[in-house]
């Protein structure tokens, strides 16, 4: 008998809460930070519901405050991770016997948990572990990971589309699990990605090894623990901290791998590419590969352009969440007639802009998530200083003393071709290439080096007034997005409103919080049911006149 669900509909996006002076959300969340802020839990691994504290320990420090210890993890190896991968598989079939409706309330007691009680637990180890602000905190921790949860509910509950079944014939379909385990990789930068990659694939019916970023360490515990009080059974998520070059190269090594879900690097996904090819003959079955990794995400602004619109939509797209975002706008390319004025604003925006402990809720800026990332952004900003074809309009606030301040820096490029232009920093730096807009083919010849100087294919925007120029950057641009803005910032996708993911180096597209992400999770079977068979081998055309 097949198991369907009941079809859900679709849900409403989660409301962003103001944590306004005064408001209950703004209390209870400065409590939990408080309280948070003194726990320093001895972070477990999670195999088969079981808490694991083997391996060498690493400190998670909030980013923002070197002196503040969050937590203490473990670094797994390929001996926890051996663990996880045996814990999955023995919990496999179990798990993809358990009816699909019940998969879906699991994870819909998951989204309402942290609609409730659990909205201030996420958002306070979010806020402390990334350096987010109670703003980017909301919209990640909270709103889009609750988005995700049911979203994904929804759309899972609507996938299967049952064939013809013309007289006599019975023809289902059904939706199995993949054959094997999947390994999730996740991110630092977002707590909602980080709980949509095993979930999304858990609620399809899969097991899952799931490996979050150590500076992630913190939200991840605590999302574990989100997934268990929702009642998920042991063995179906198993979590493993530390190297992920380590547990991803025991995962690859696995016969029974049957997917990657993967947020992270170009480079580290082109390596497990080229590792499960070159393994490809080992596997039982043919891995999915689904990963969304860098950007080098563009602003494309018209001579029509609103300036107000446009230097604000610099400022958001590049500067918040100190560009930590796969999505952050990186380089912008600006029509010479209206630069000074776009100039001068985007720079007033930015001498304005508050940066420092994110527990202020004044500050729109936190620091840069690690001393790997401040040191390497910091080697950027001194070649730049001596770049004669560079020109740094603003850069002030970078310091390593307390926390990772990496201050927004706005470069003006003379050379259409500079590295800034094409290479993605993960950091707030916003490279500005300002085109002759004189003629209609310097229109042209900017949007073609907006669509050549980059490898990447994430987002991007144009601003423009004129309906005309709209219409030819959409259609010239076609391939360097797969999320595209008009007169927005290039960041901000919201689940249900703009799926999310890119192509070219920027991954596979198969767009987070939507049925076509869902659908790589499950492999069909058909059945075909025959009520009166043939019992004779020949066909009325044999017959003889």
């Amino acid at each position: 008998m097949l198991d369907l669900p009941l079809p859900r509909p679709l849900p409403h996006n989660e409301p962003v809460l103001s944590y306004a002076s005064g408001s209950p959300e703004r209390a209870a969340l400065k409590a939990r930070l408080a309280s948070m802020a003194k726990e320093q839990p001895d972070v477990p691994h999670v195999v088969a519901g079981n808490e694991l504290r083997d391996g060498a320990p690493y400190e998670v420090r909030a980013p923002h405050d070197h002196s503040l210890l969050l937590a203490t993890c473990h670094d797994g190896g390929a001996a926890i991770a051996t663990k996880a991968i045996d814990a999955a598989l023995a919990a496999a079939p179990g798990w993809a016997a358990t009816p699909f409706e019940e998969r879906l309330r699991i994870f819909t007691r998951a989204a309402e948990l942290l609609a409730g009680p659990w909205r201030p637990v996420l958002n306070a180890a979010t806020m402390l572990g990334q350096s987010k602000t109670a703003y980017q905190a909301e919209i990640d921790a909270a709103c889009e990971l609750i988005d995700f949860l049911r979203f994904n509910v929804a759309y899972a509950s609507r996938l299967v589309e049952q064939p013809i079944s013309p007289p006599g014939i019975s023809n289902t379909l059904e939706l199995r699990p993949l054959e094997g385990f999947i390994l999730a990789i996740t991110p630092f930068n977002f707590t909602a990605i980080a709980g949509n990659l095993p979930s999304a694939c858990a609620l399809m019916g899969n097991v899952v090894v799931w490996k979050p970023a150590e500076n992630q360490s913190l939200a991840a515990y605590h999302t574990m623990r989100l997934f268990e009080a929702a009642g998920l059974p042991p063995g179906v998520i198993n979590v493993v901290y530390g190297n992920g070059a380590t547990v991803a190269g025991t995962c690859l090594a696995r016969p029974e791998l049957a997917g990657v879900h993967f947020t992270g690097s170009t480079t580290v996904f082109q390596s497990i590419w080229r590792t499960v090819g070159e393994n490809v003959a080992r596997y039982r079955t043919y891995p999915r590969l689904v990963g969304e990794t860098g950007g080098k995400d563009f602003v494309f602004a018209h001579t029509s352009a609103e300036i107000e619109a446009l230097a604000v939509g610099l400022v958001r797209g590049a500067f918040e969440y100190q560009g930590q975002k796969c999505s952050a706008a990186s380089r912008a390319y600006i029509p010479r007639s209206i630069w000074p004025k776009v100039r001068d604003l985007a720079v007033d925006h930015i001498k304005q802009i508050r940066m420092g402990d994110v527990t202020d809720f004044r500050n729109l800026m936190g620091a840069v998530i690690n001393e790997r990332a401040w040191t390497r952004l910091s080697g950027w900003r001194e070649r730049l200083a001596g770049d004669p074809k560079a020109k740094i309009l603003t850069g002030d606030g970078w310091s390593r003393e307390k926390g990772w301040f990496a201050g927004p820096t706005l470069v003006e490029l003379s050379d259409p071709a500079h590295p800034l232009l094409a290479e993605e920093l993960f950091g707030p730096v916003l490279g500005v290439y300002v085109y002759d807009d004189s003629t209609e083919s310097g229109v042209d010849a900017a949007l073609d080096l907006v669509d050549r100087t980059s490898p990447y294919g994430l987002t991007g925007a144009v601003f423009a007034r004129d309906r005309a120029a709209v219409a030819k950057a959409g259609a010239r641009l076609r391939q360097a997005a797969g999320n595209f803005y008009v007169n927005d910032k290039p960041t901000g996708a919201v689940v249900g409103q703009q799926p999310f993911g890119g192509s070219r180096a920027s991954g596979t597209n198969d767009k987070a919080g939507s049925a076509y992400n869902l659908l790589r999770w499950a492999s069909p079977r058909v059945i075909k049911e025959t009520f009166v068979p043939p019992t004779a081998v020949g066909y009325p055309s044999m017959l003889e006149e």
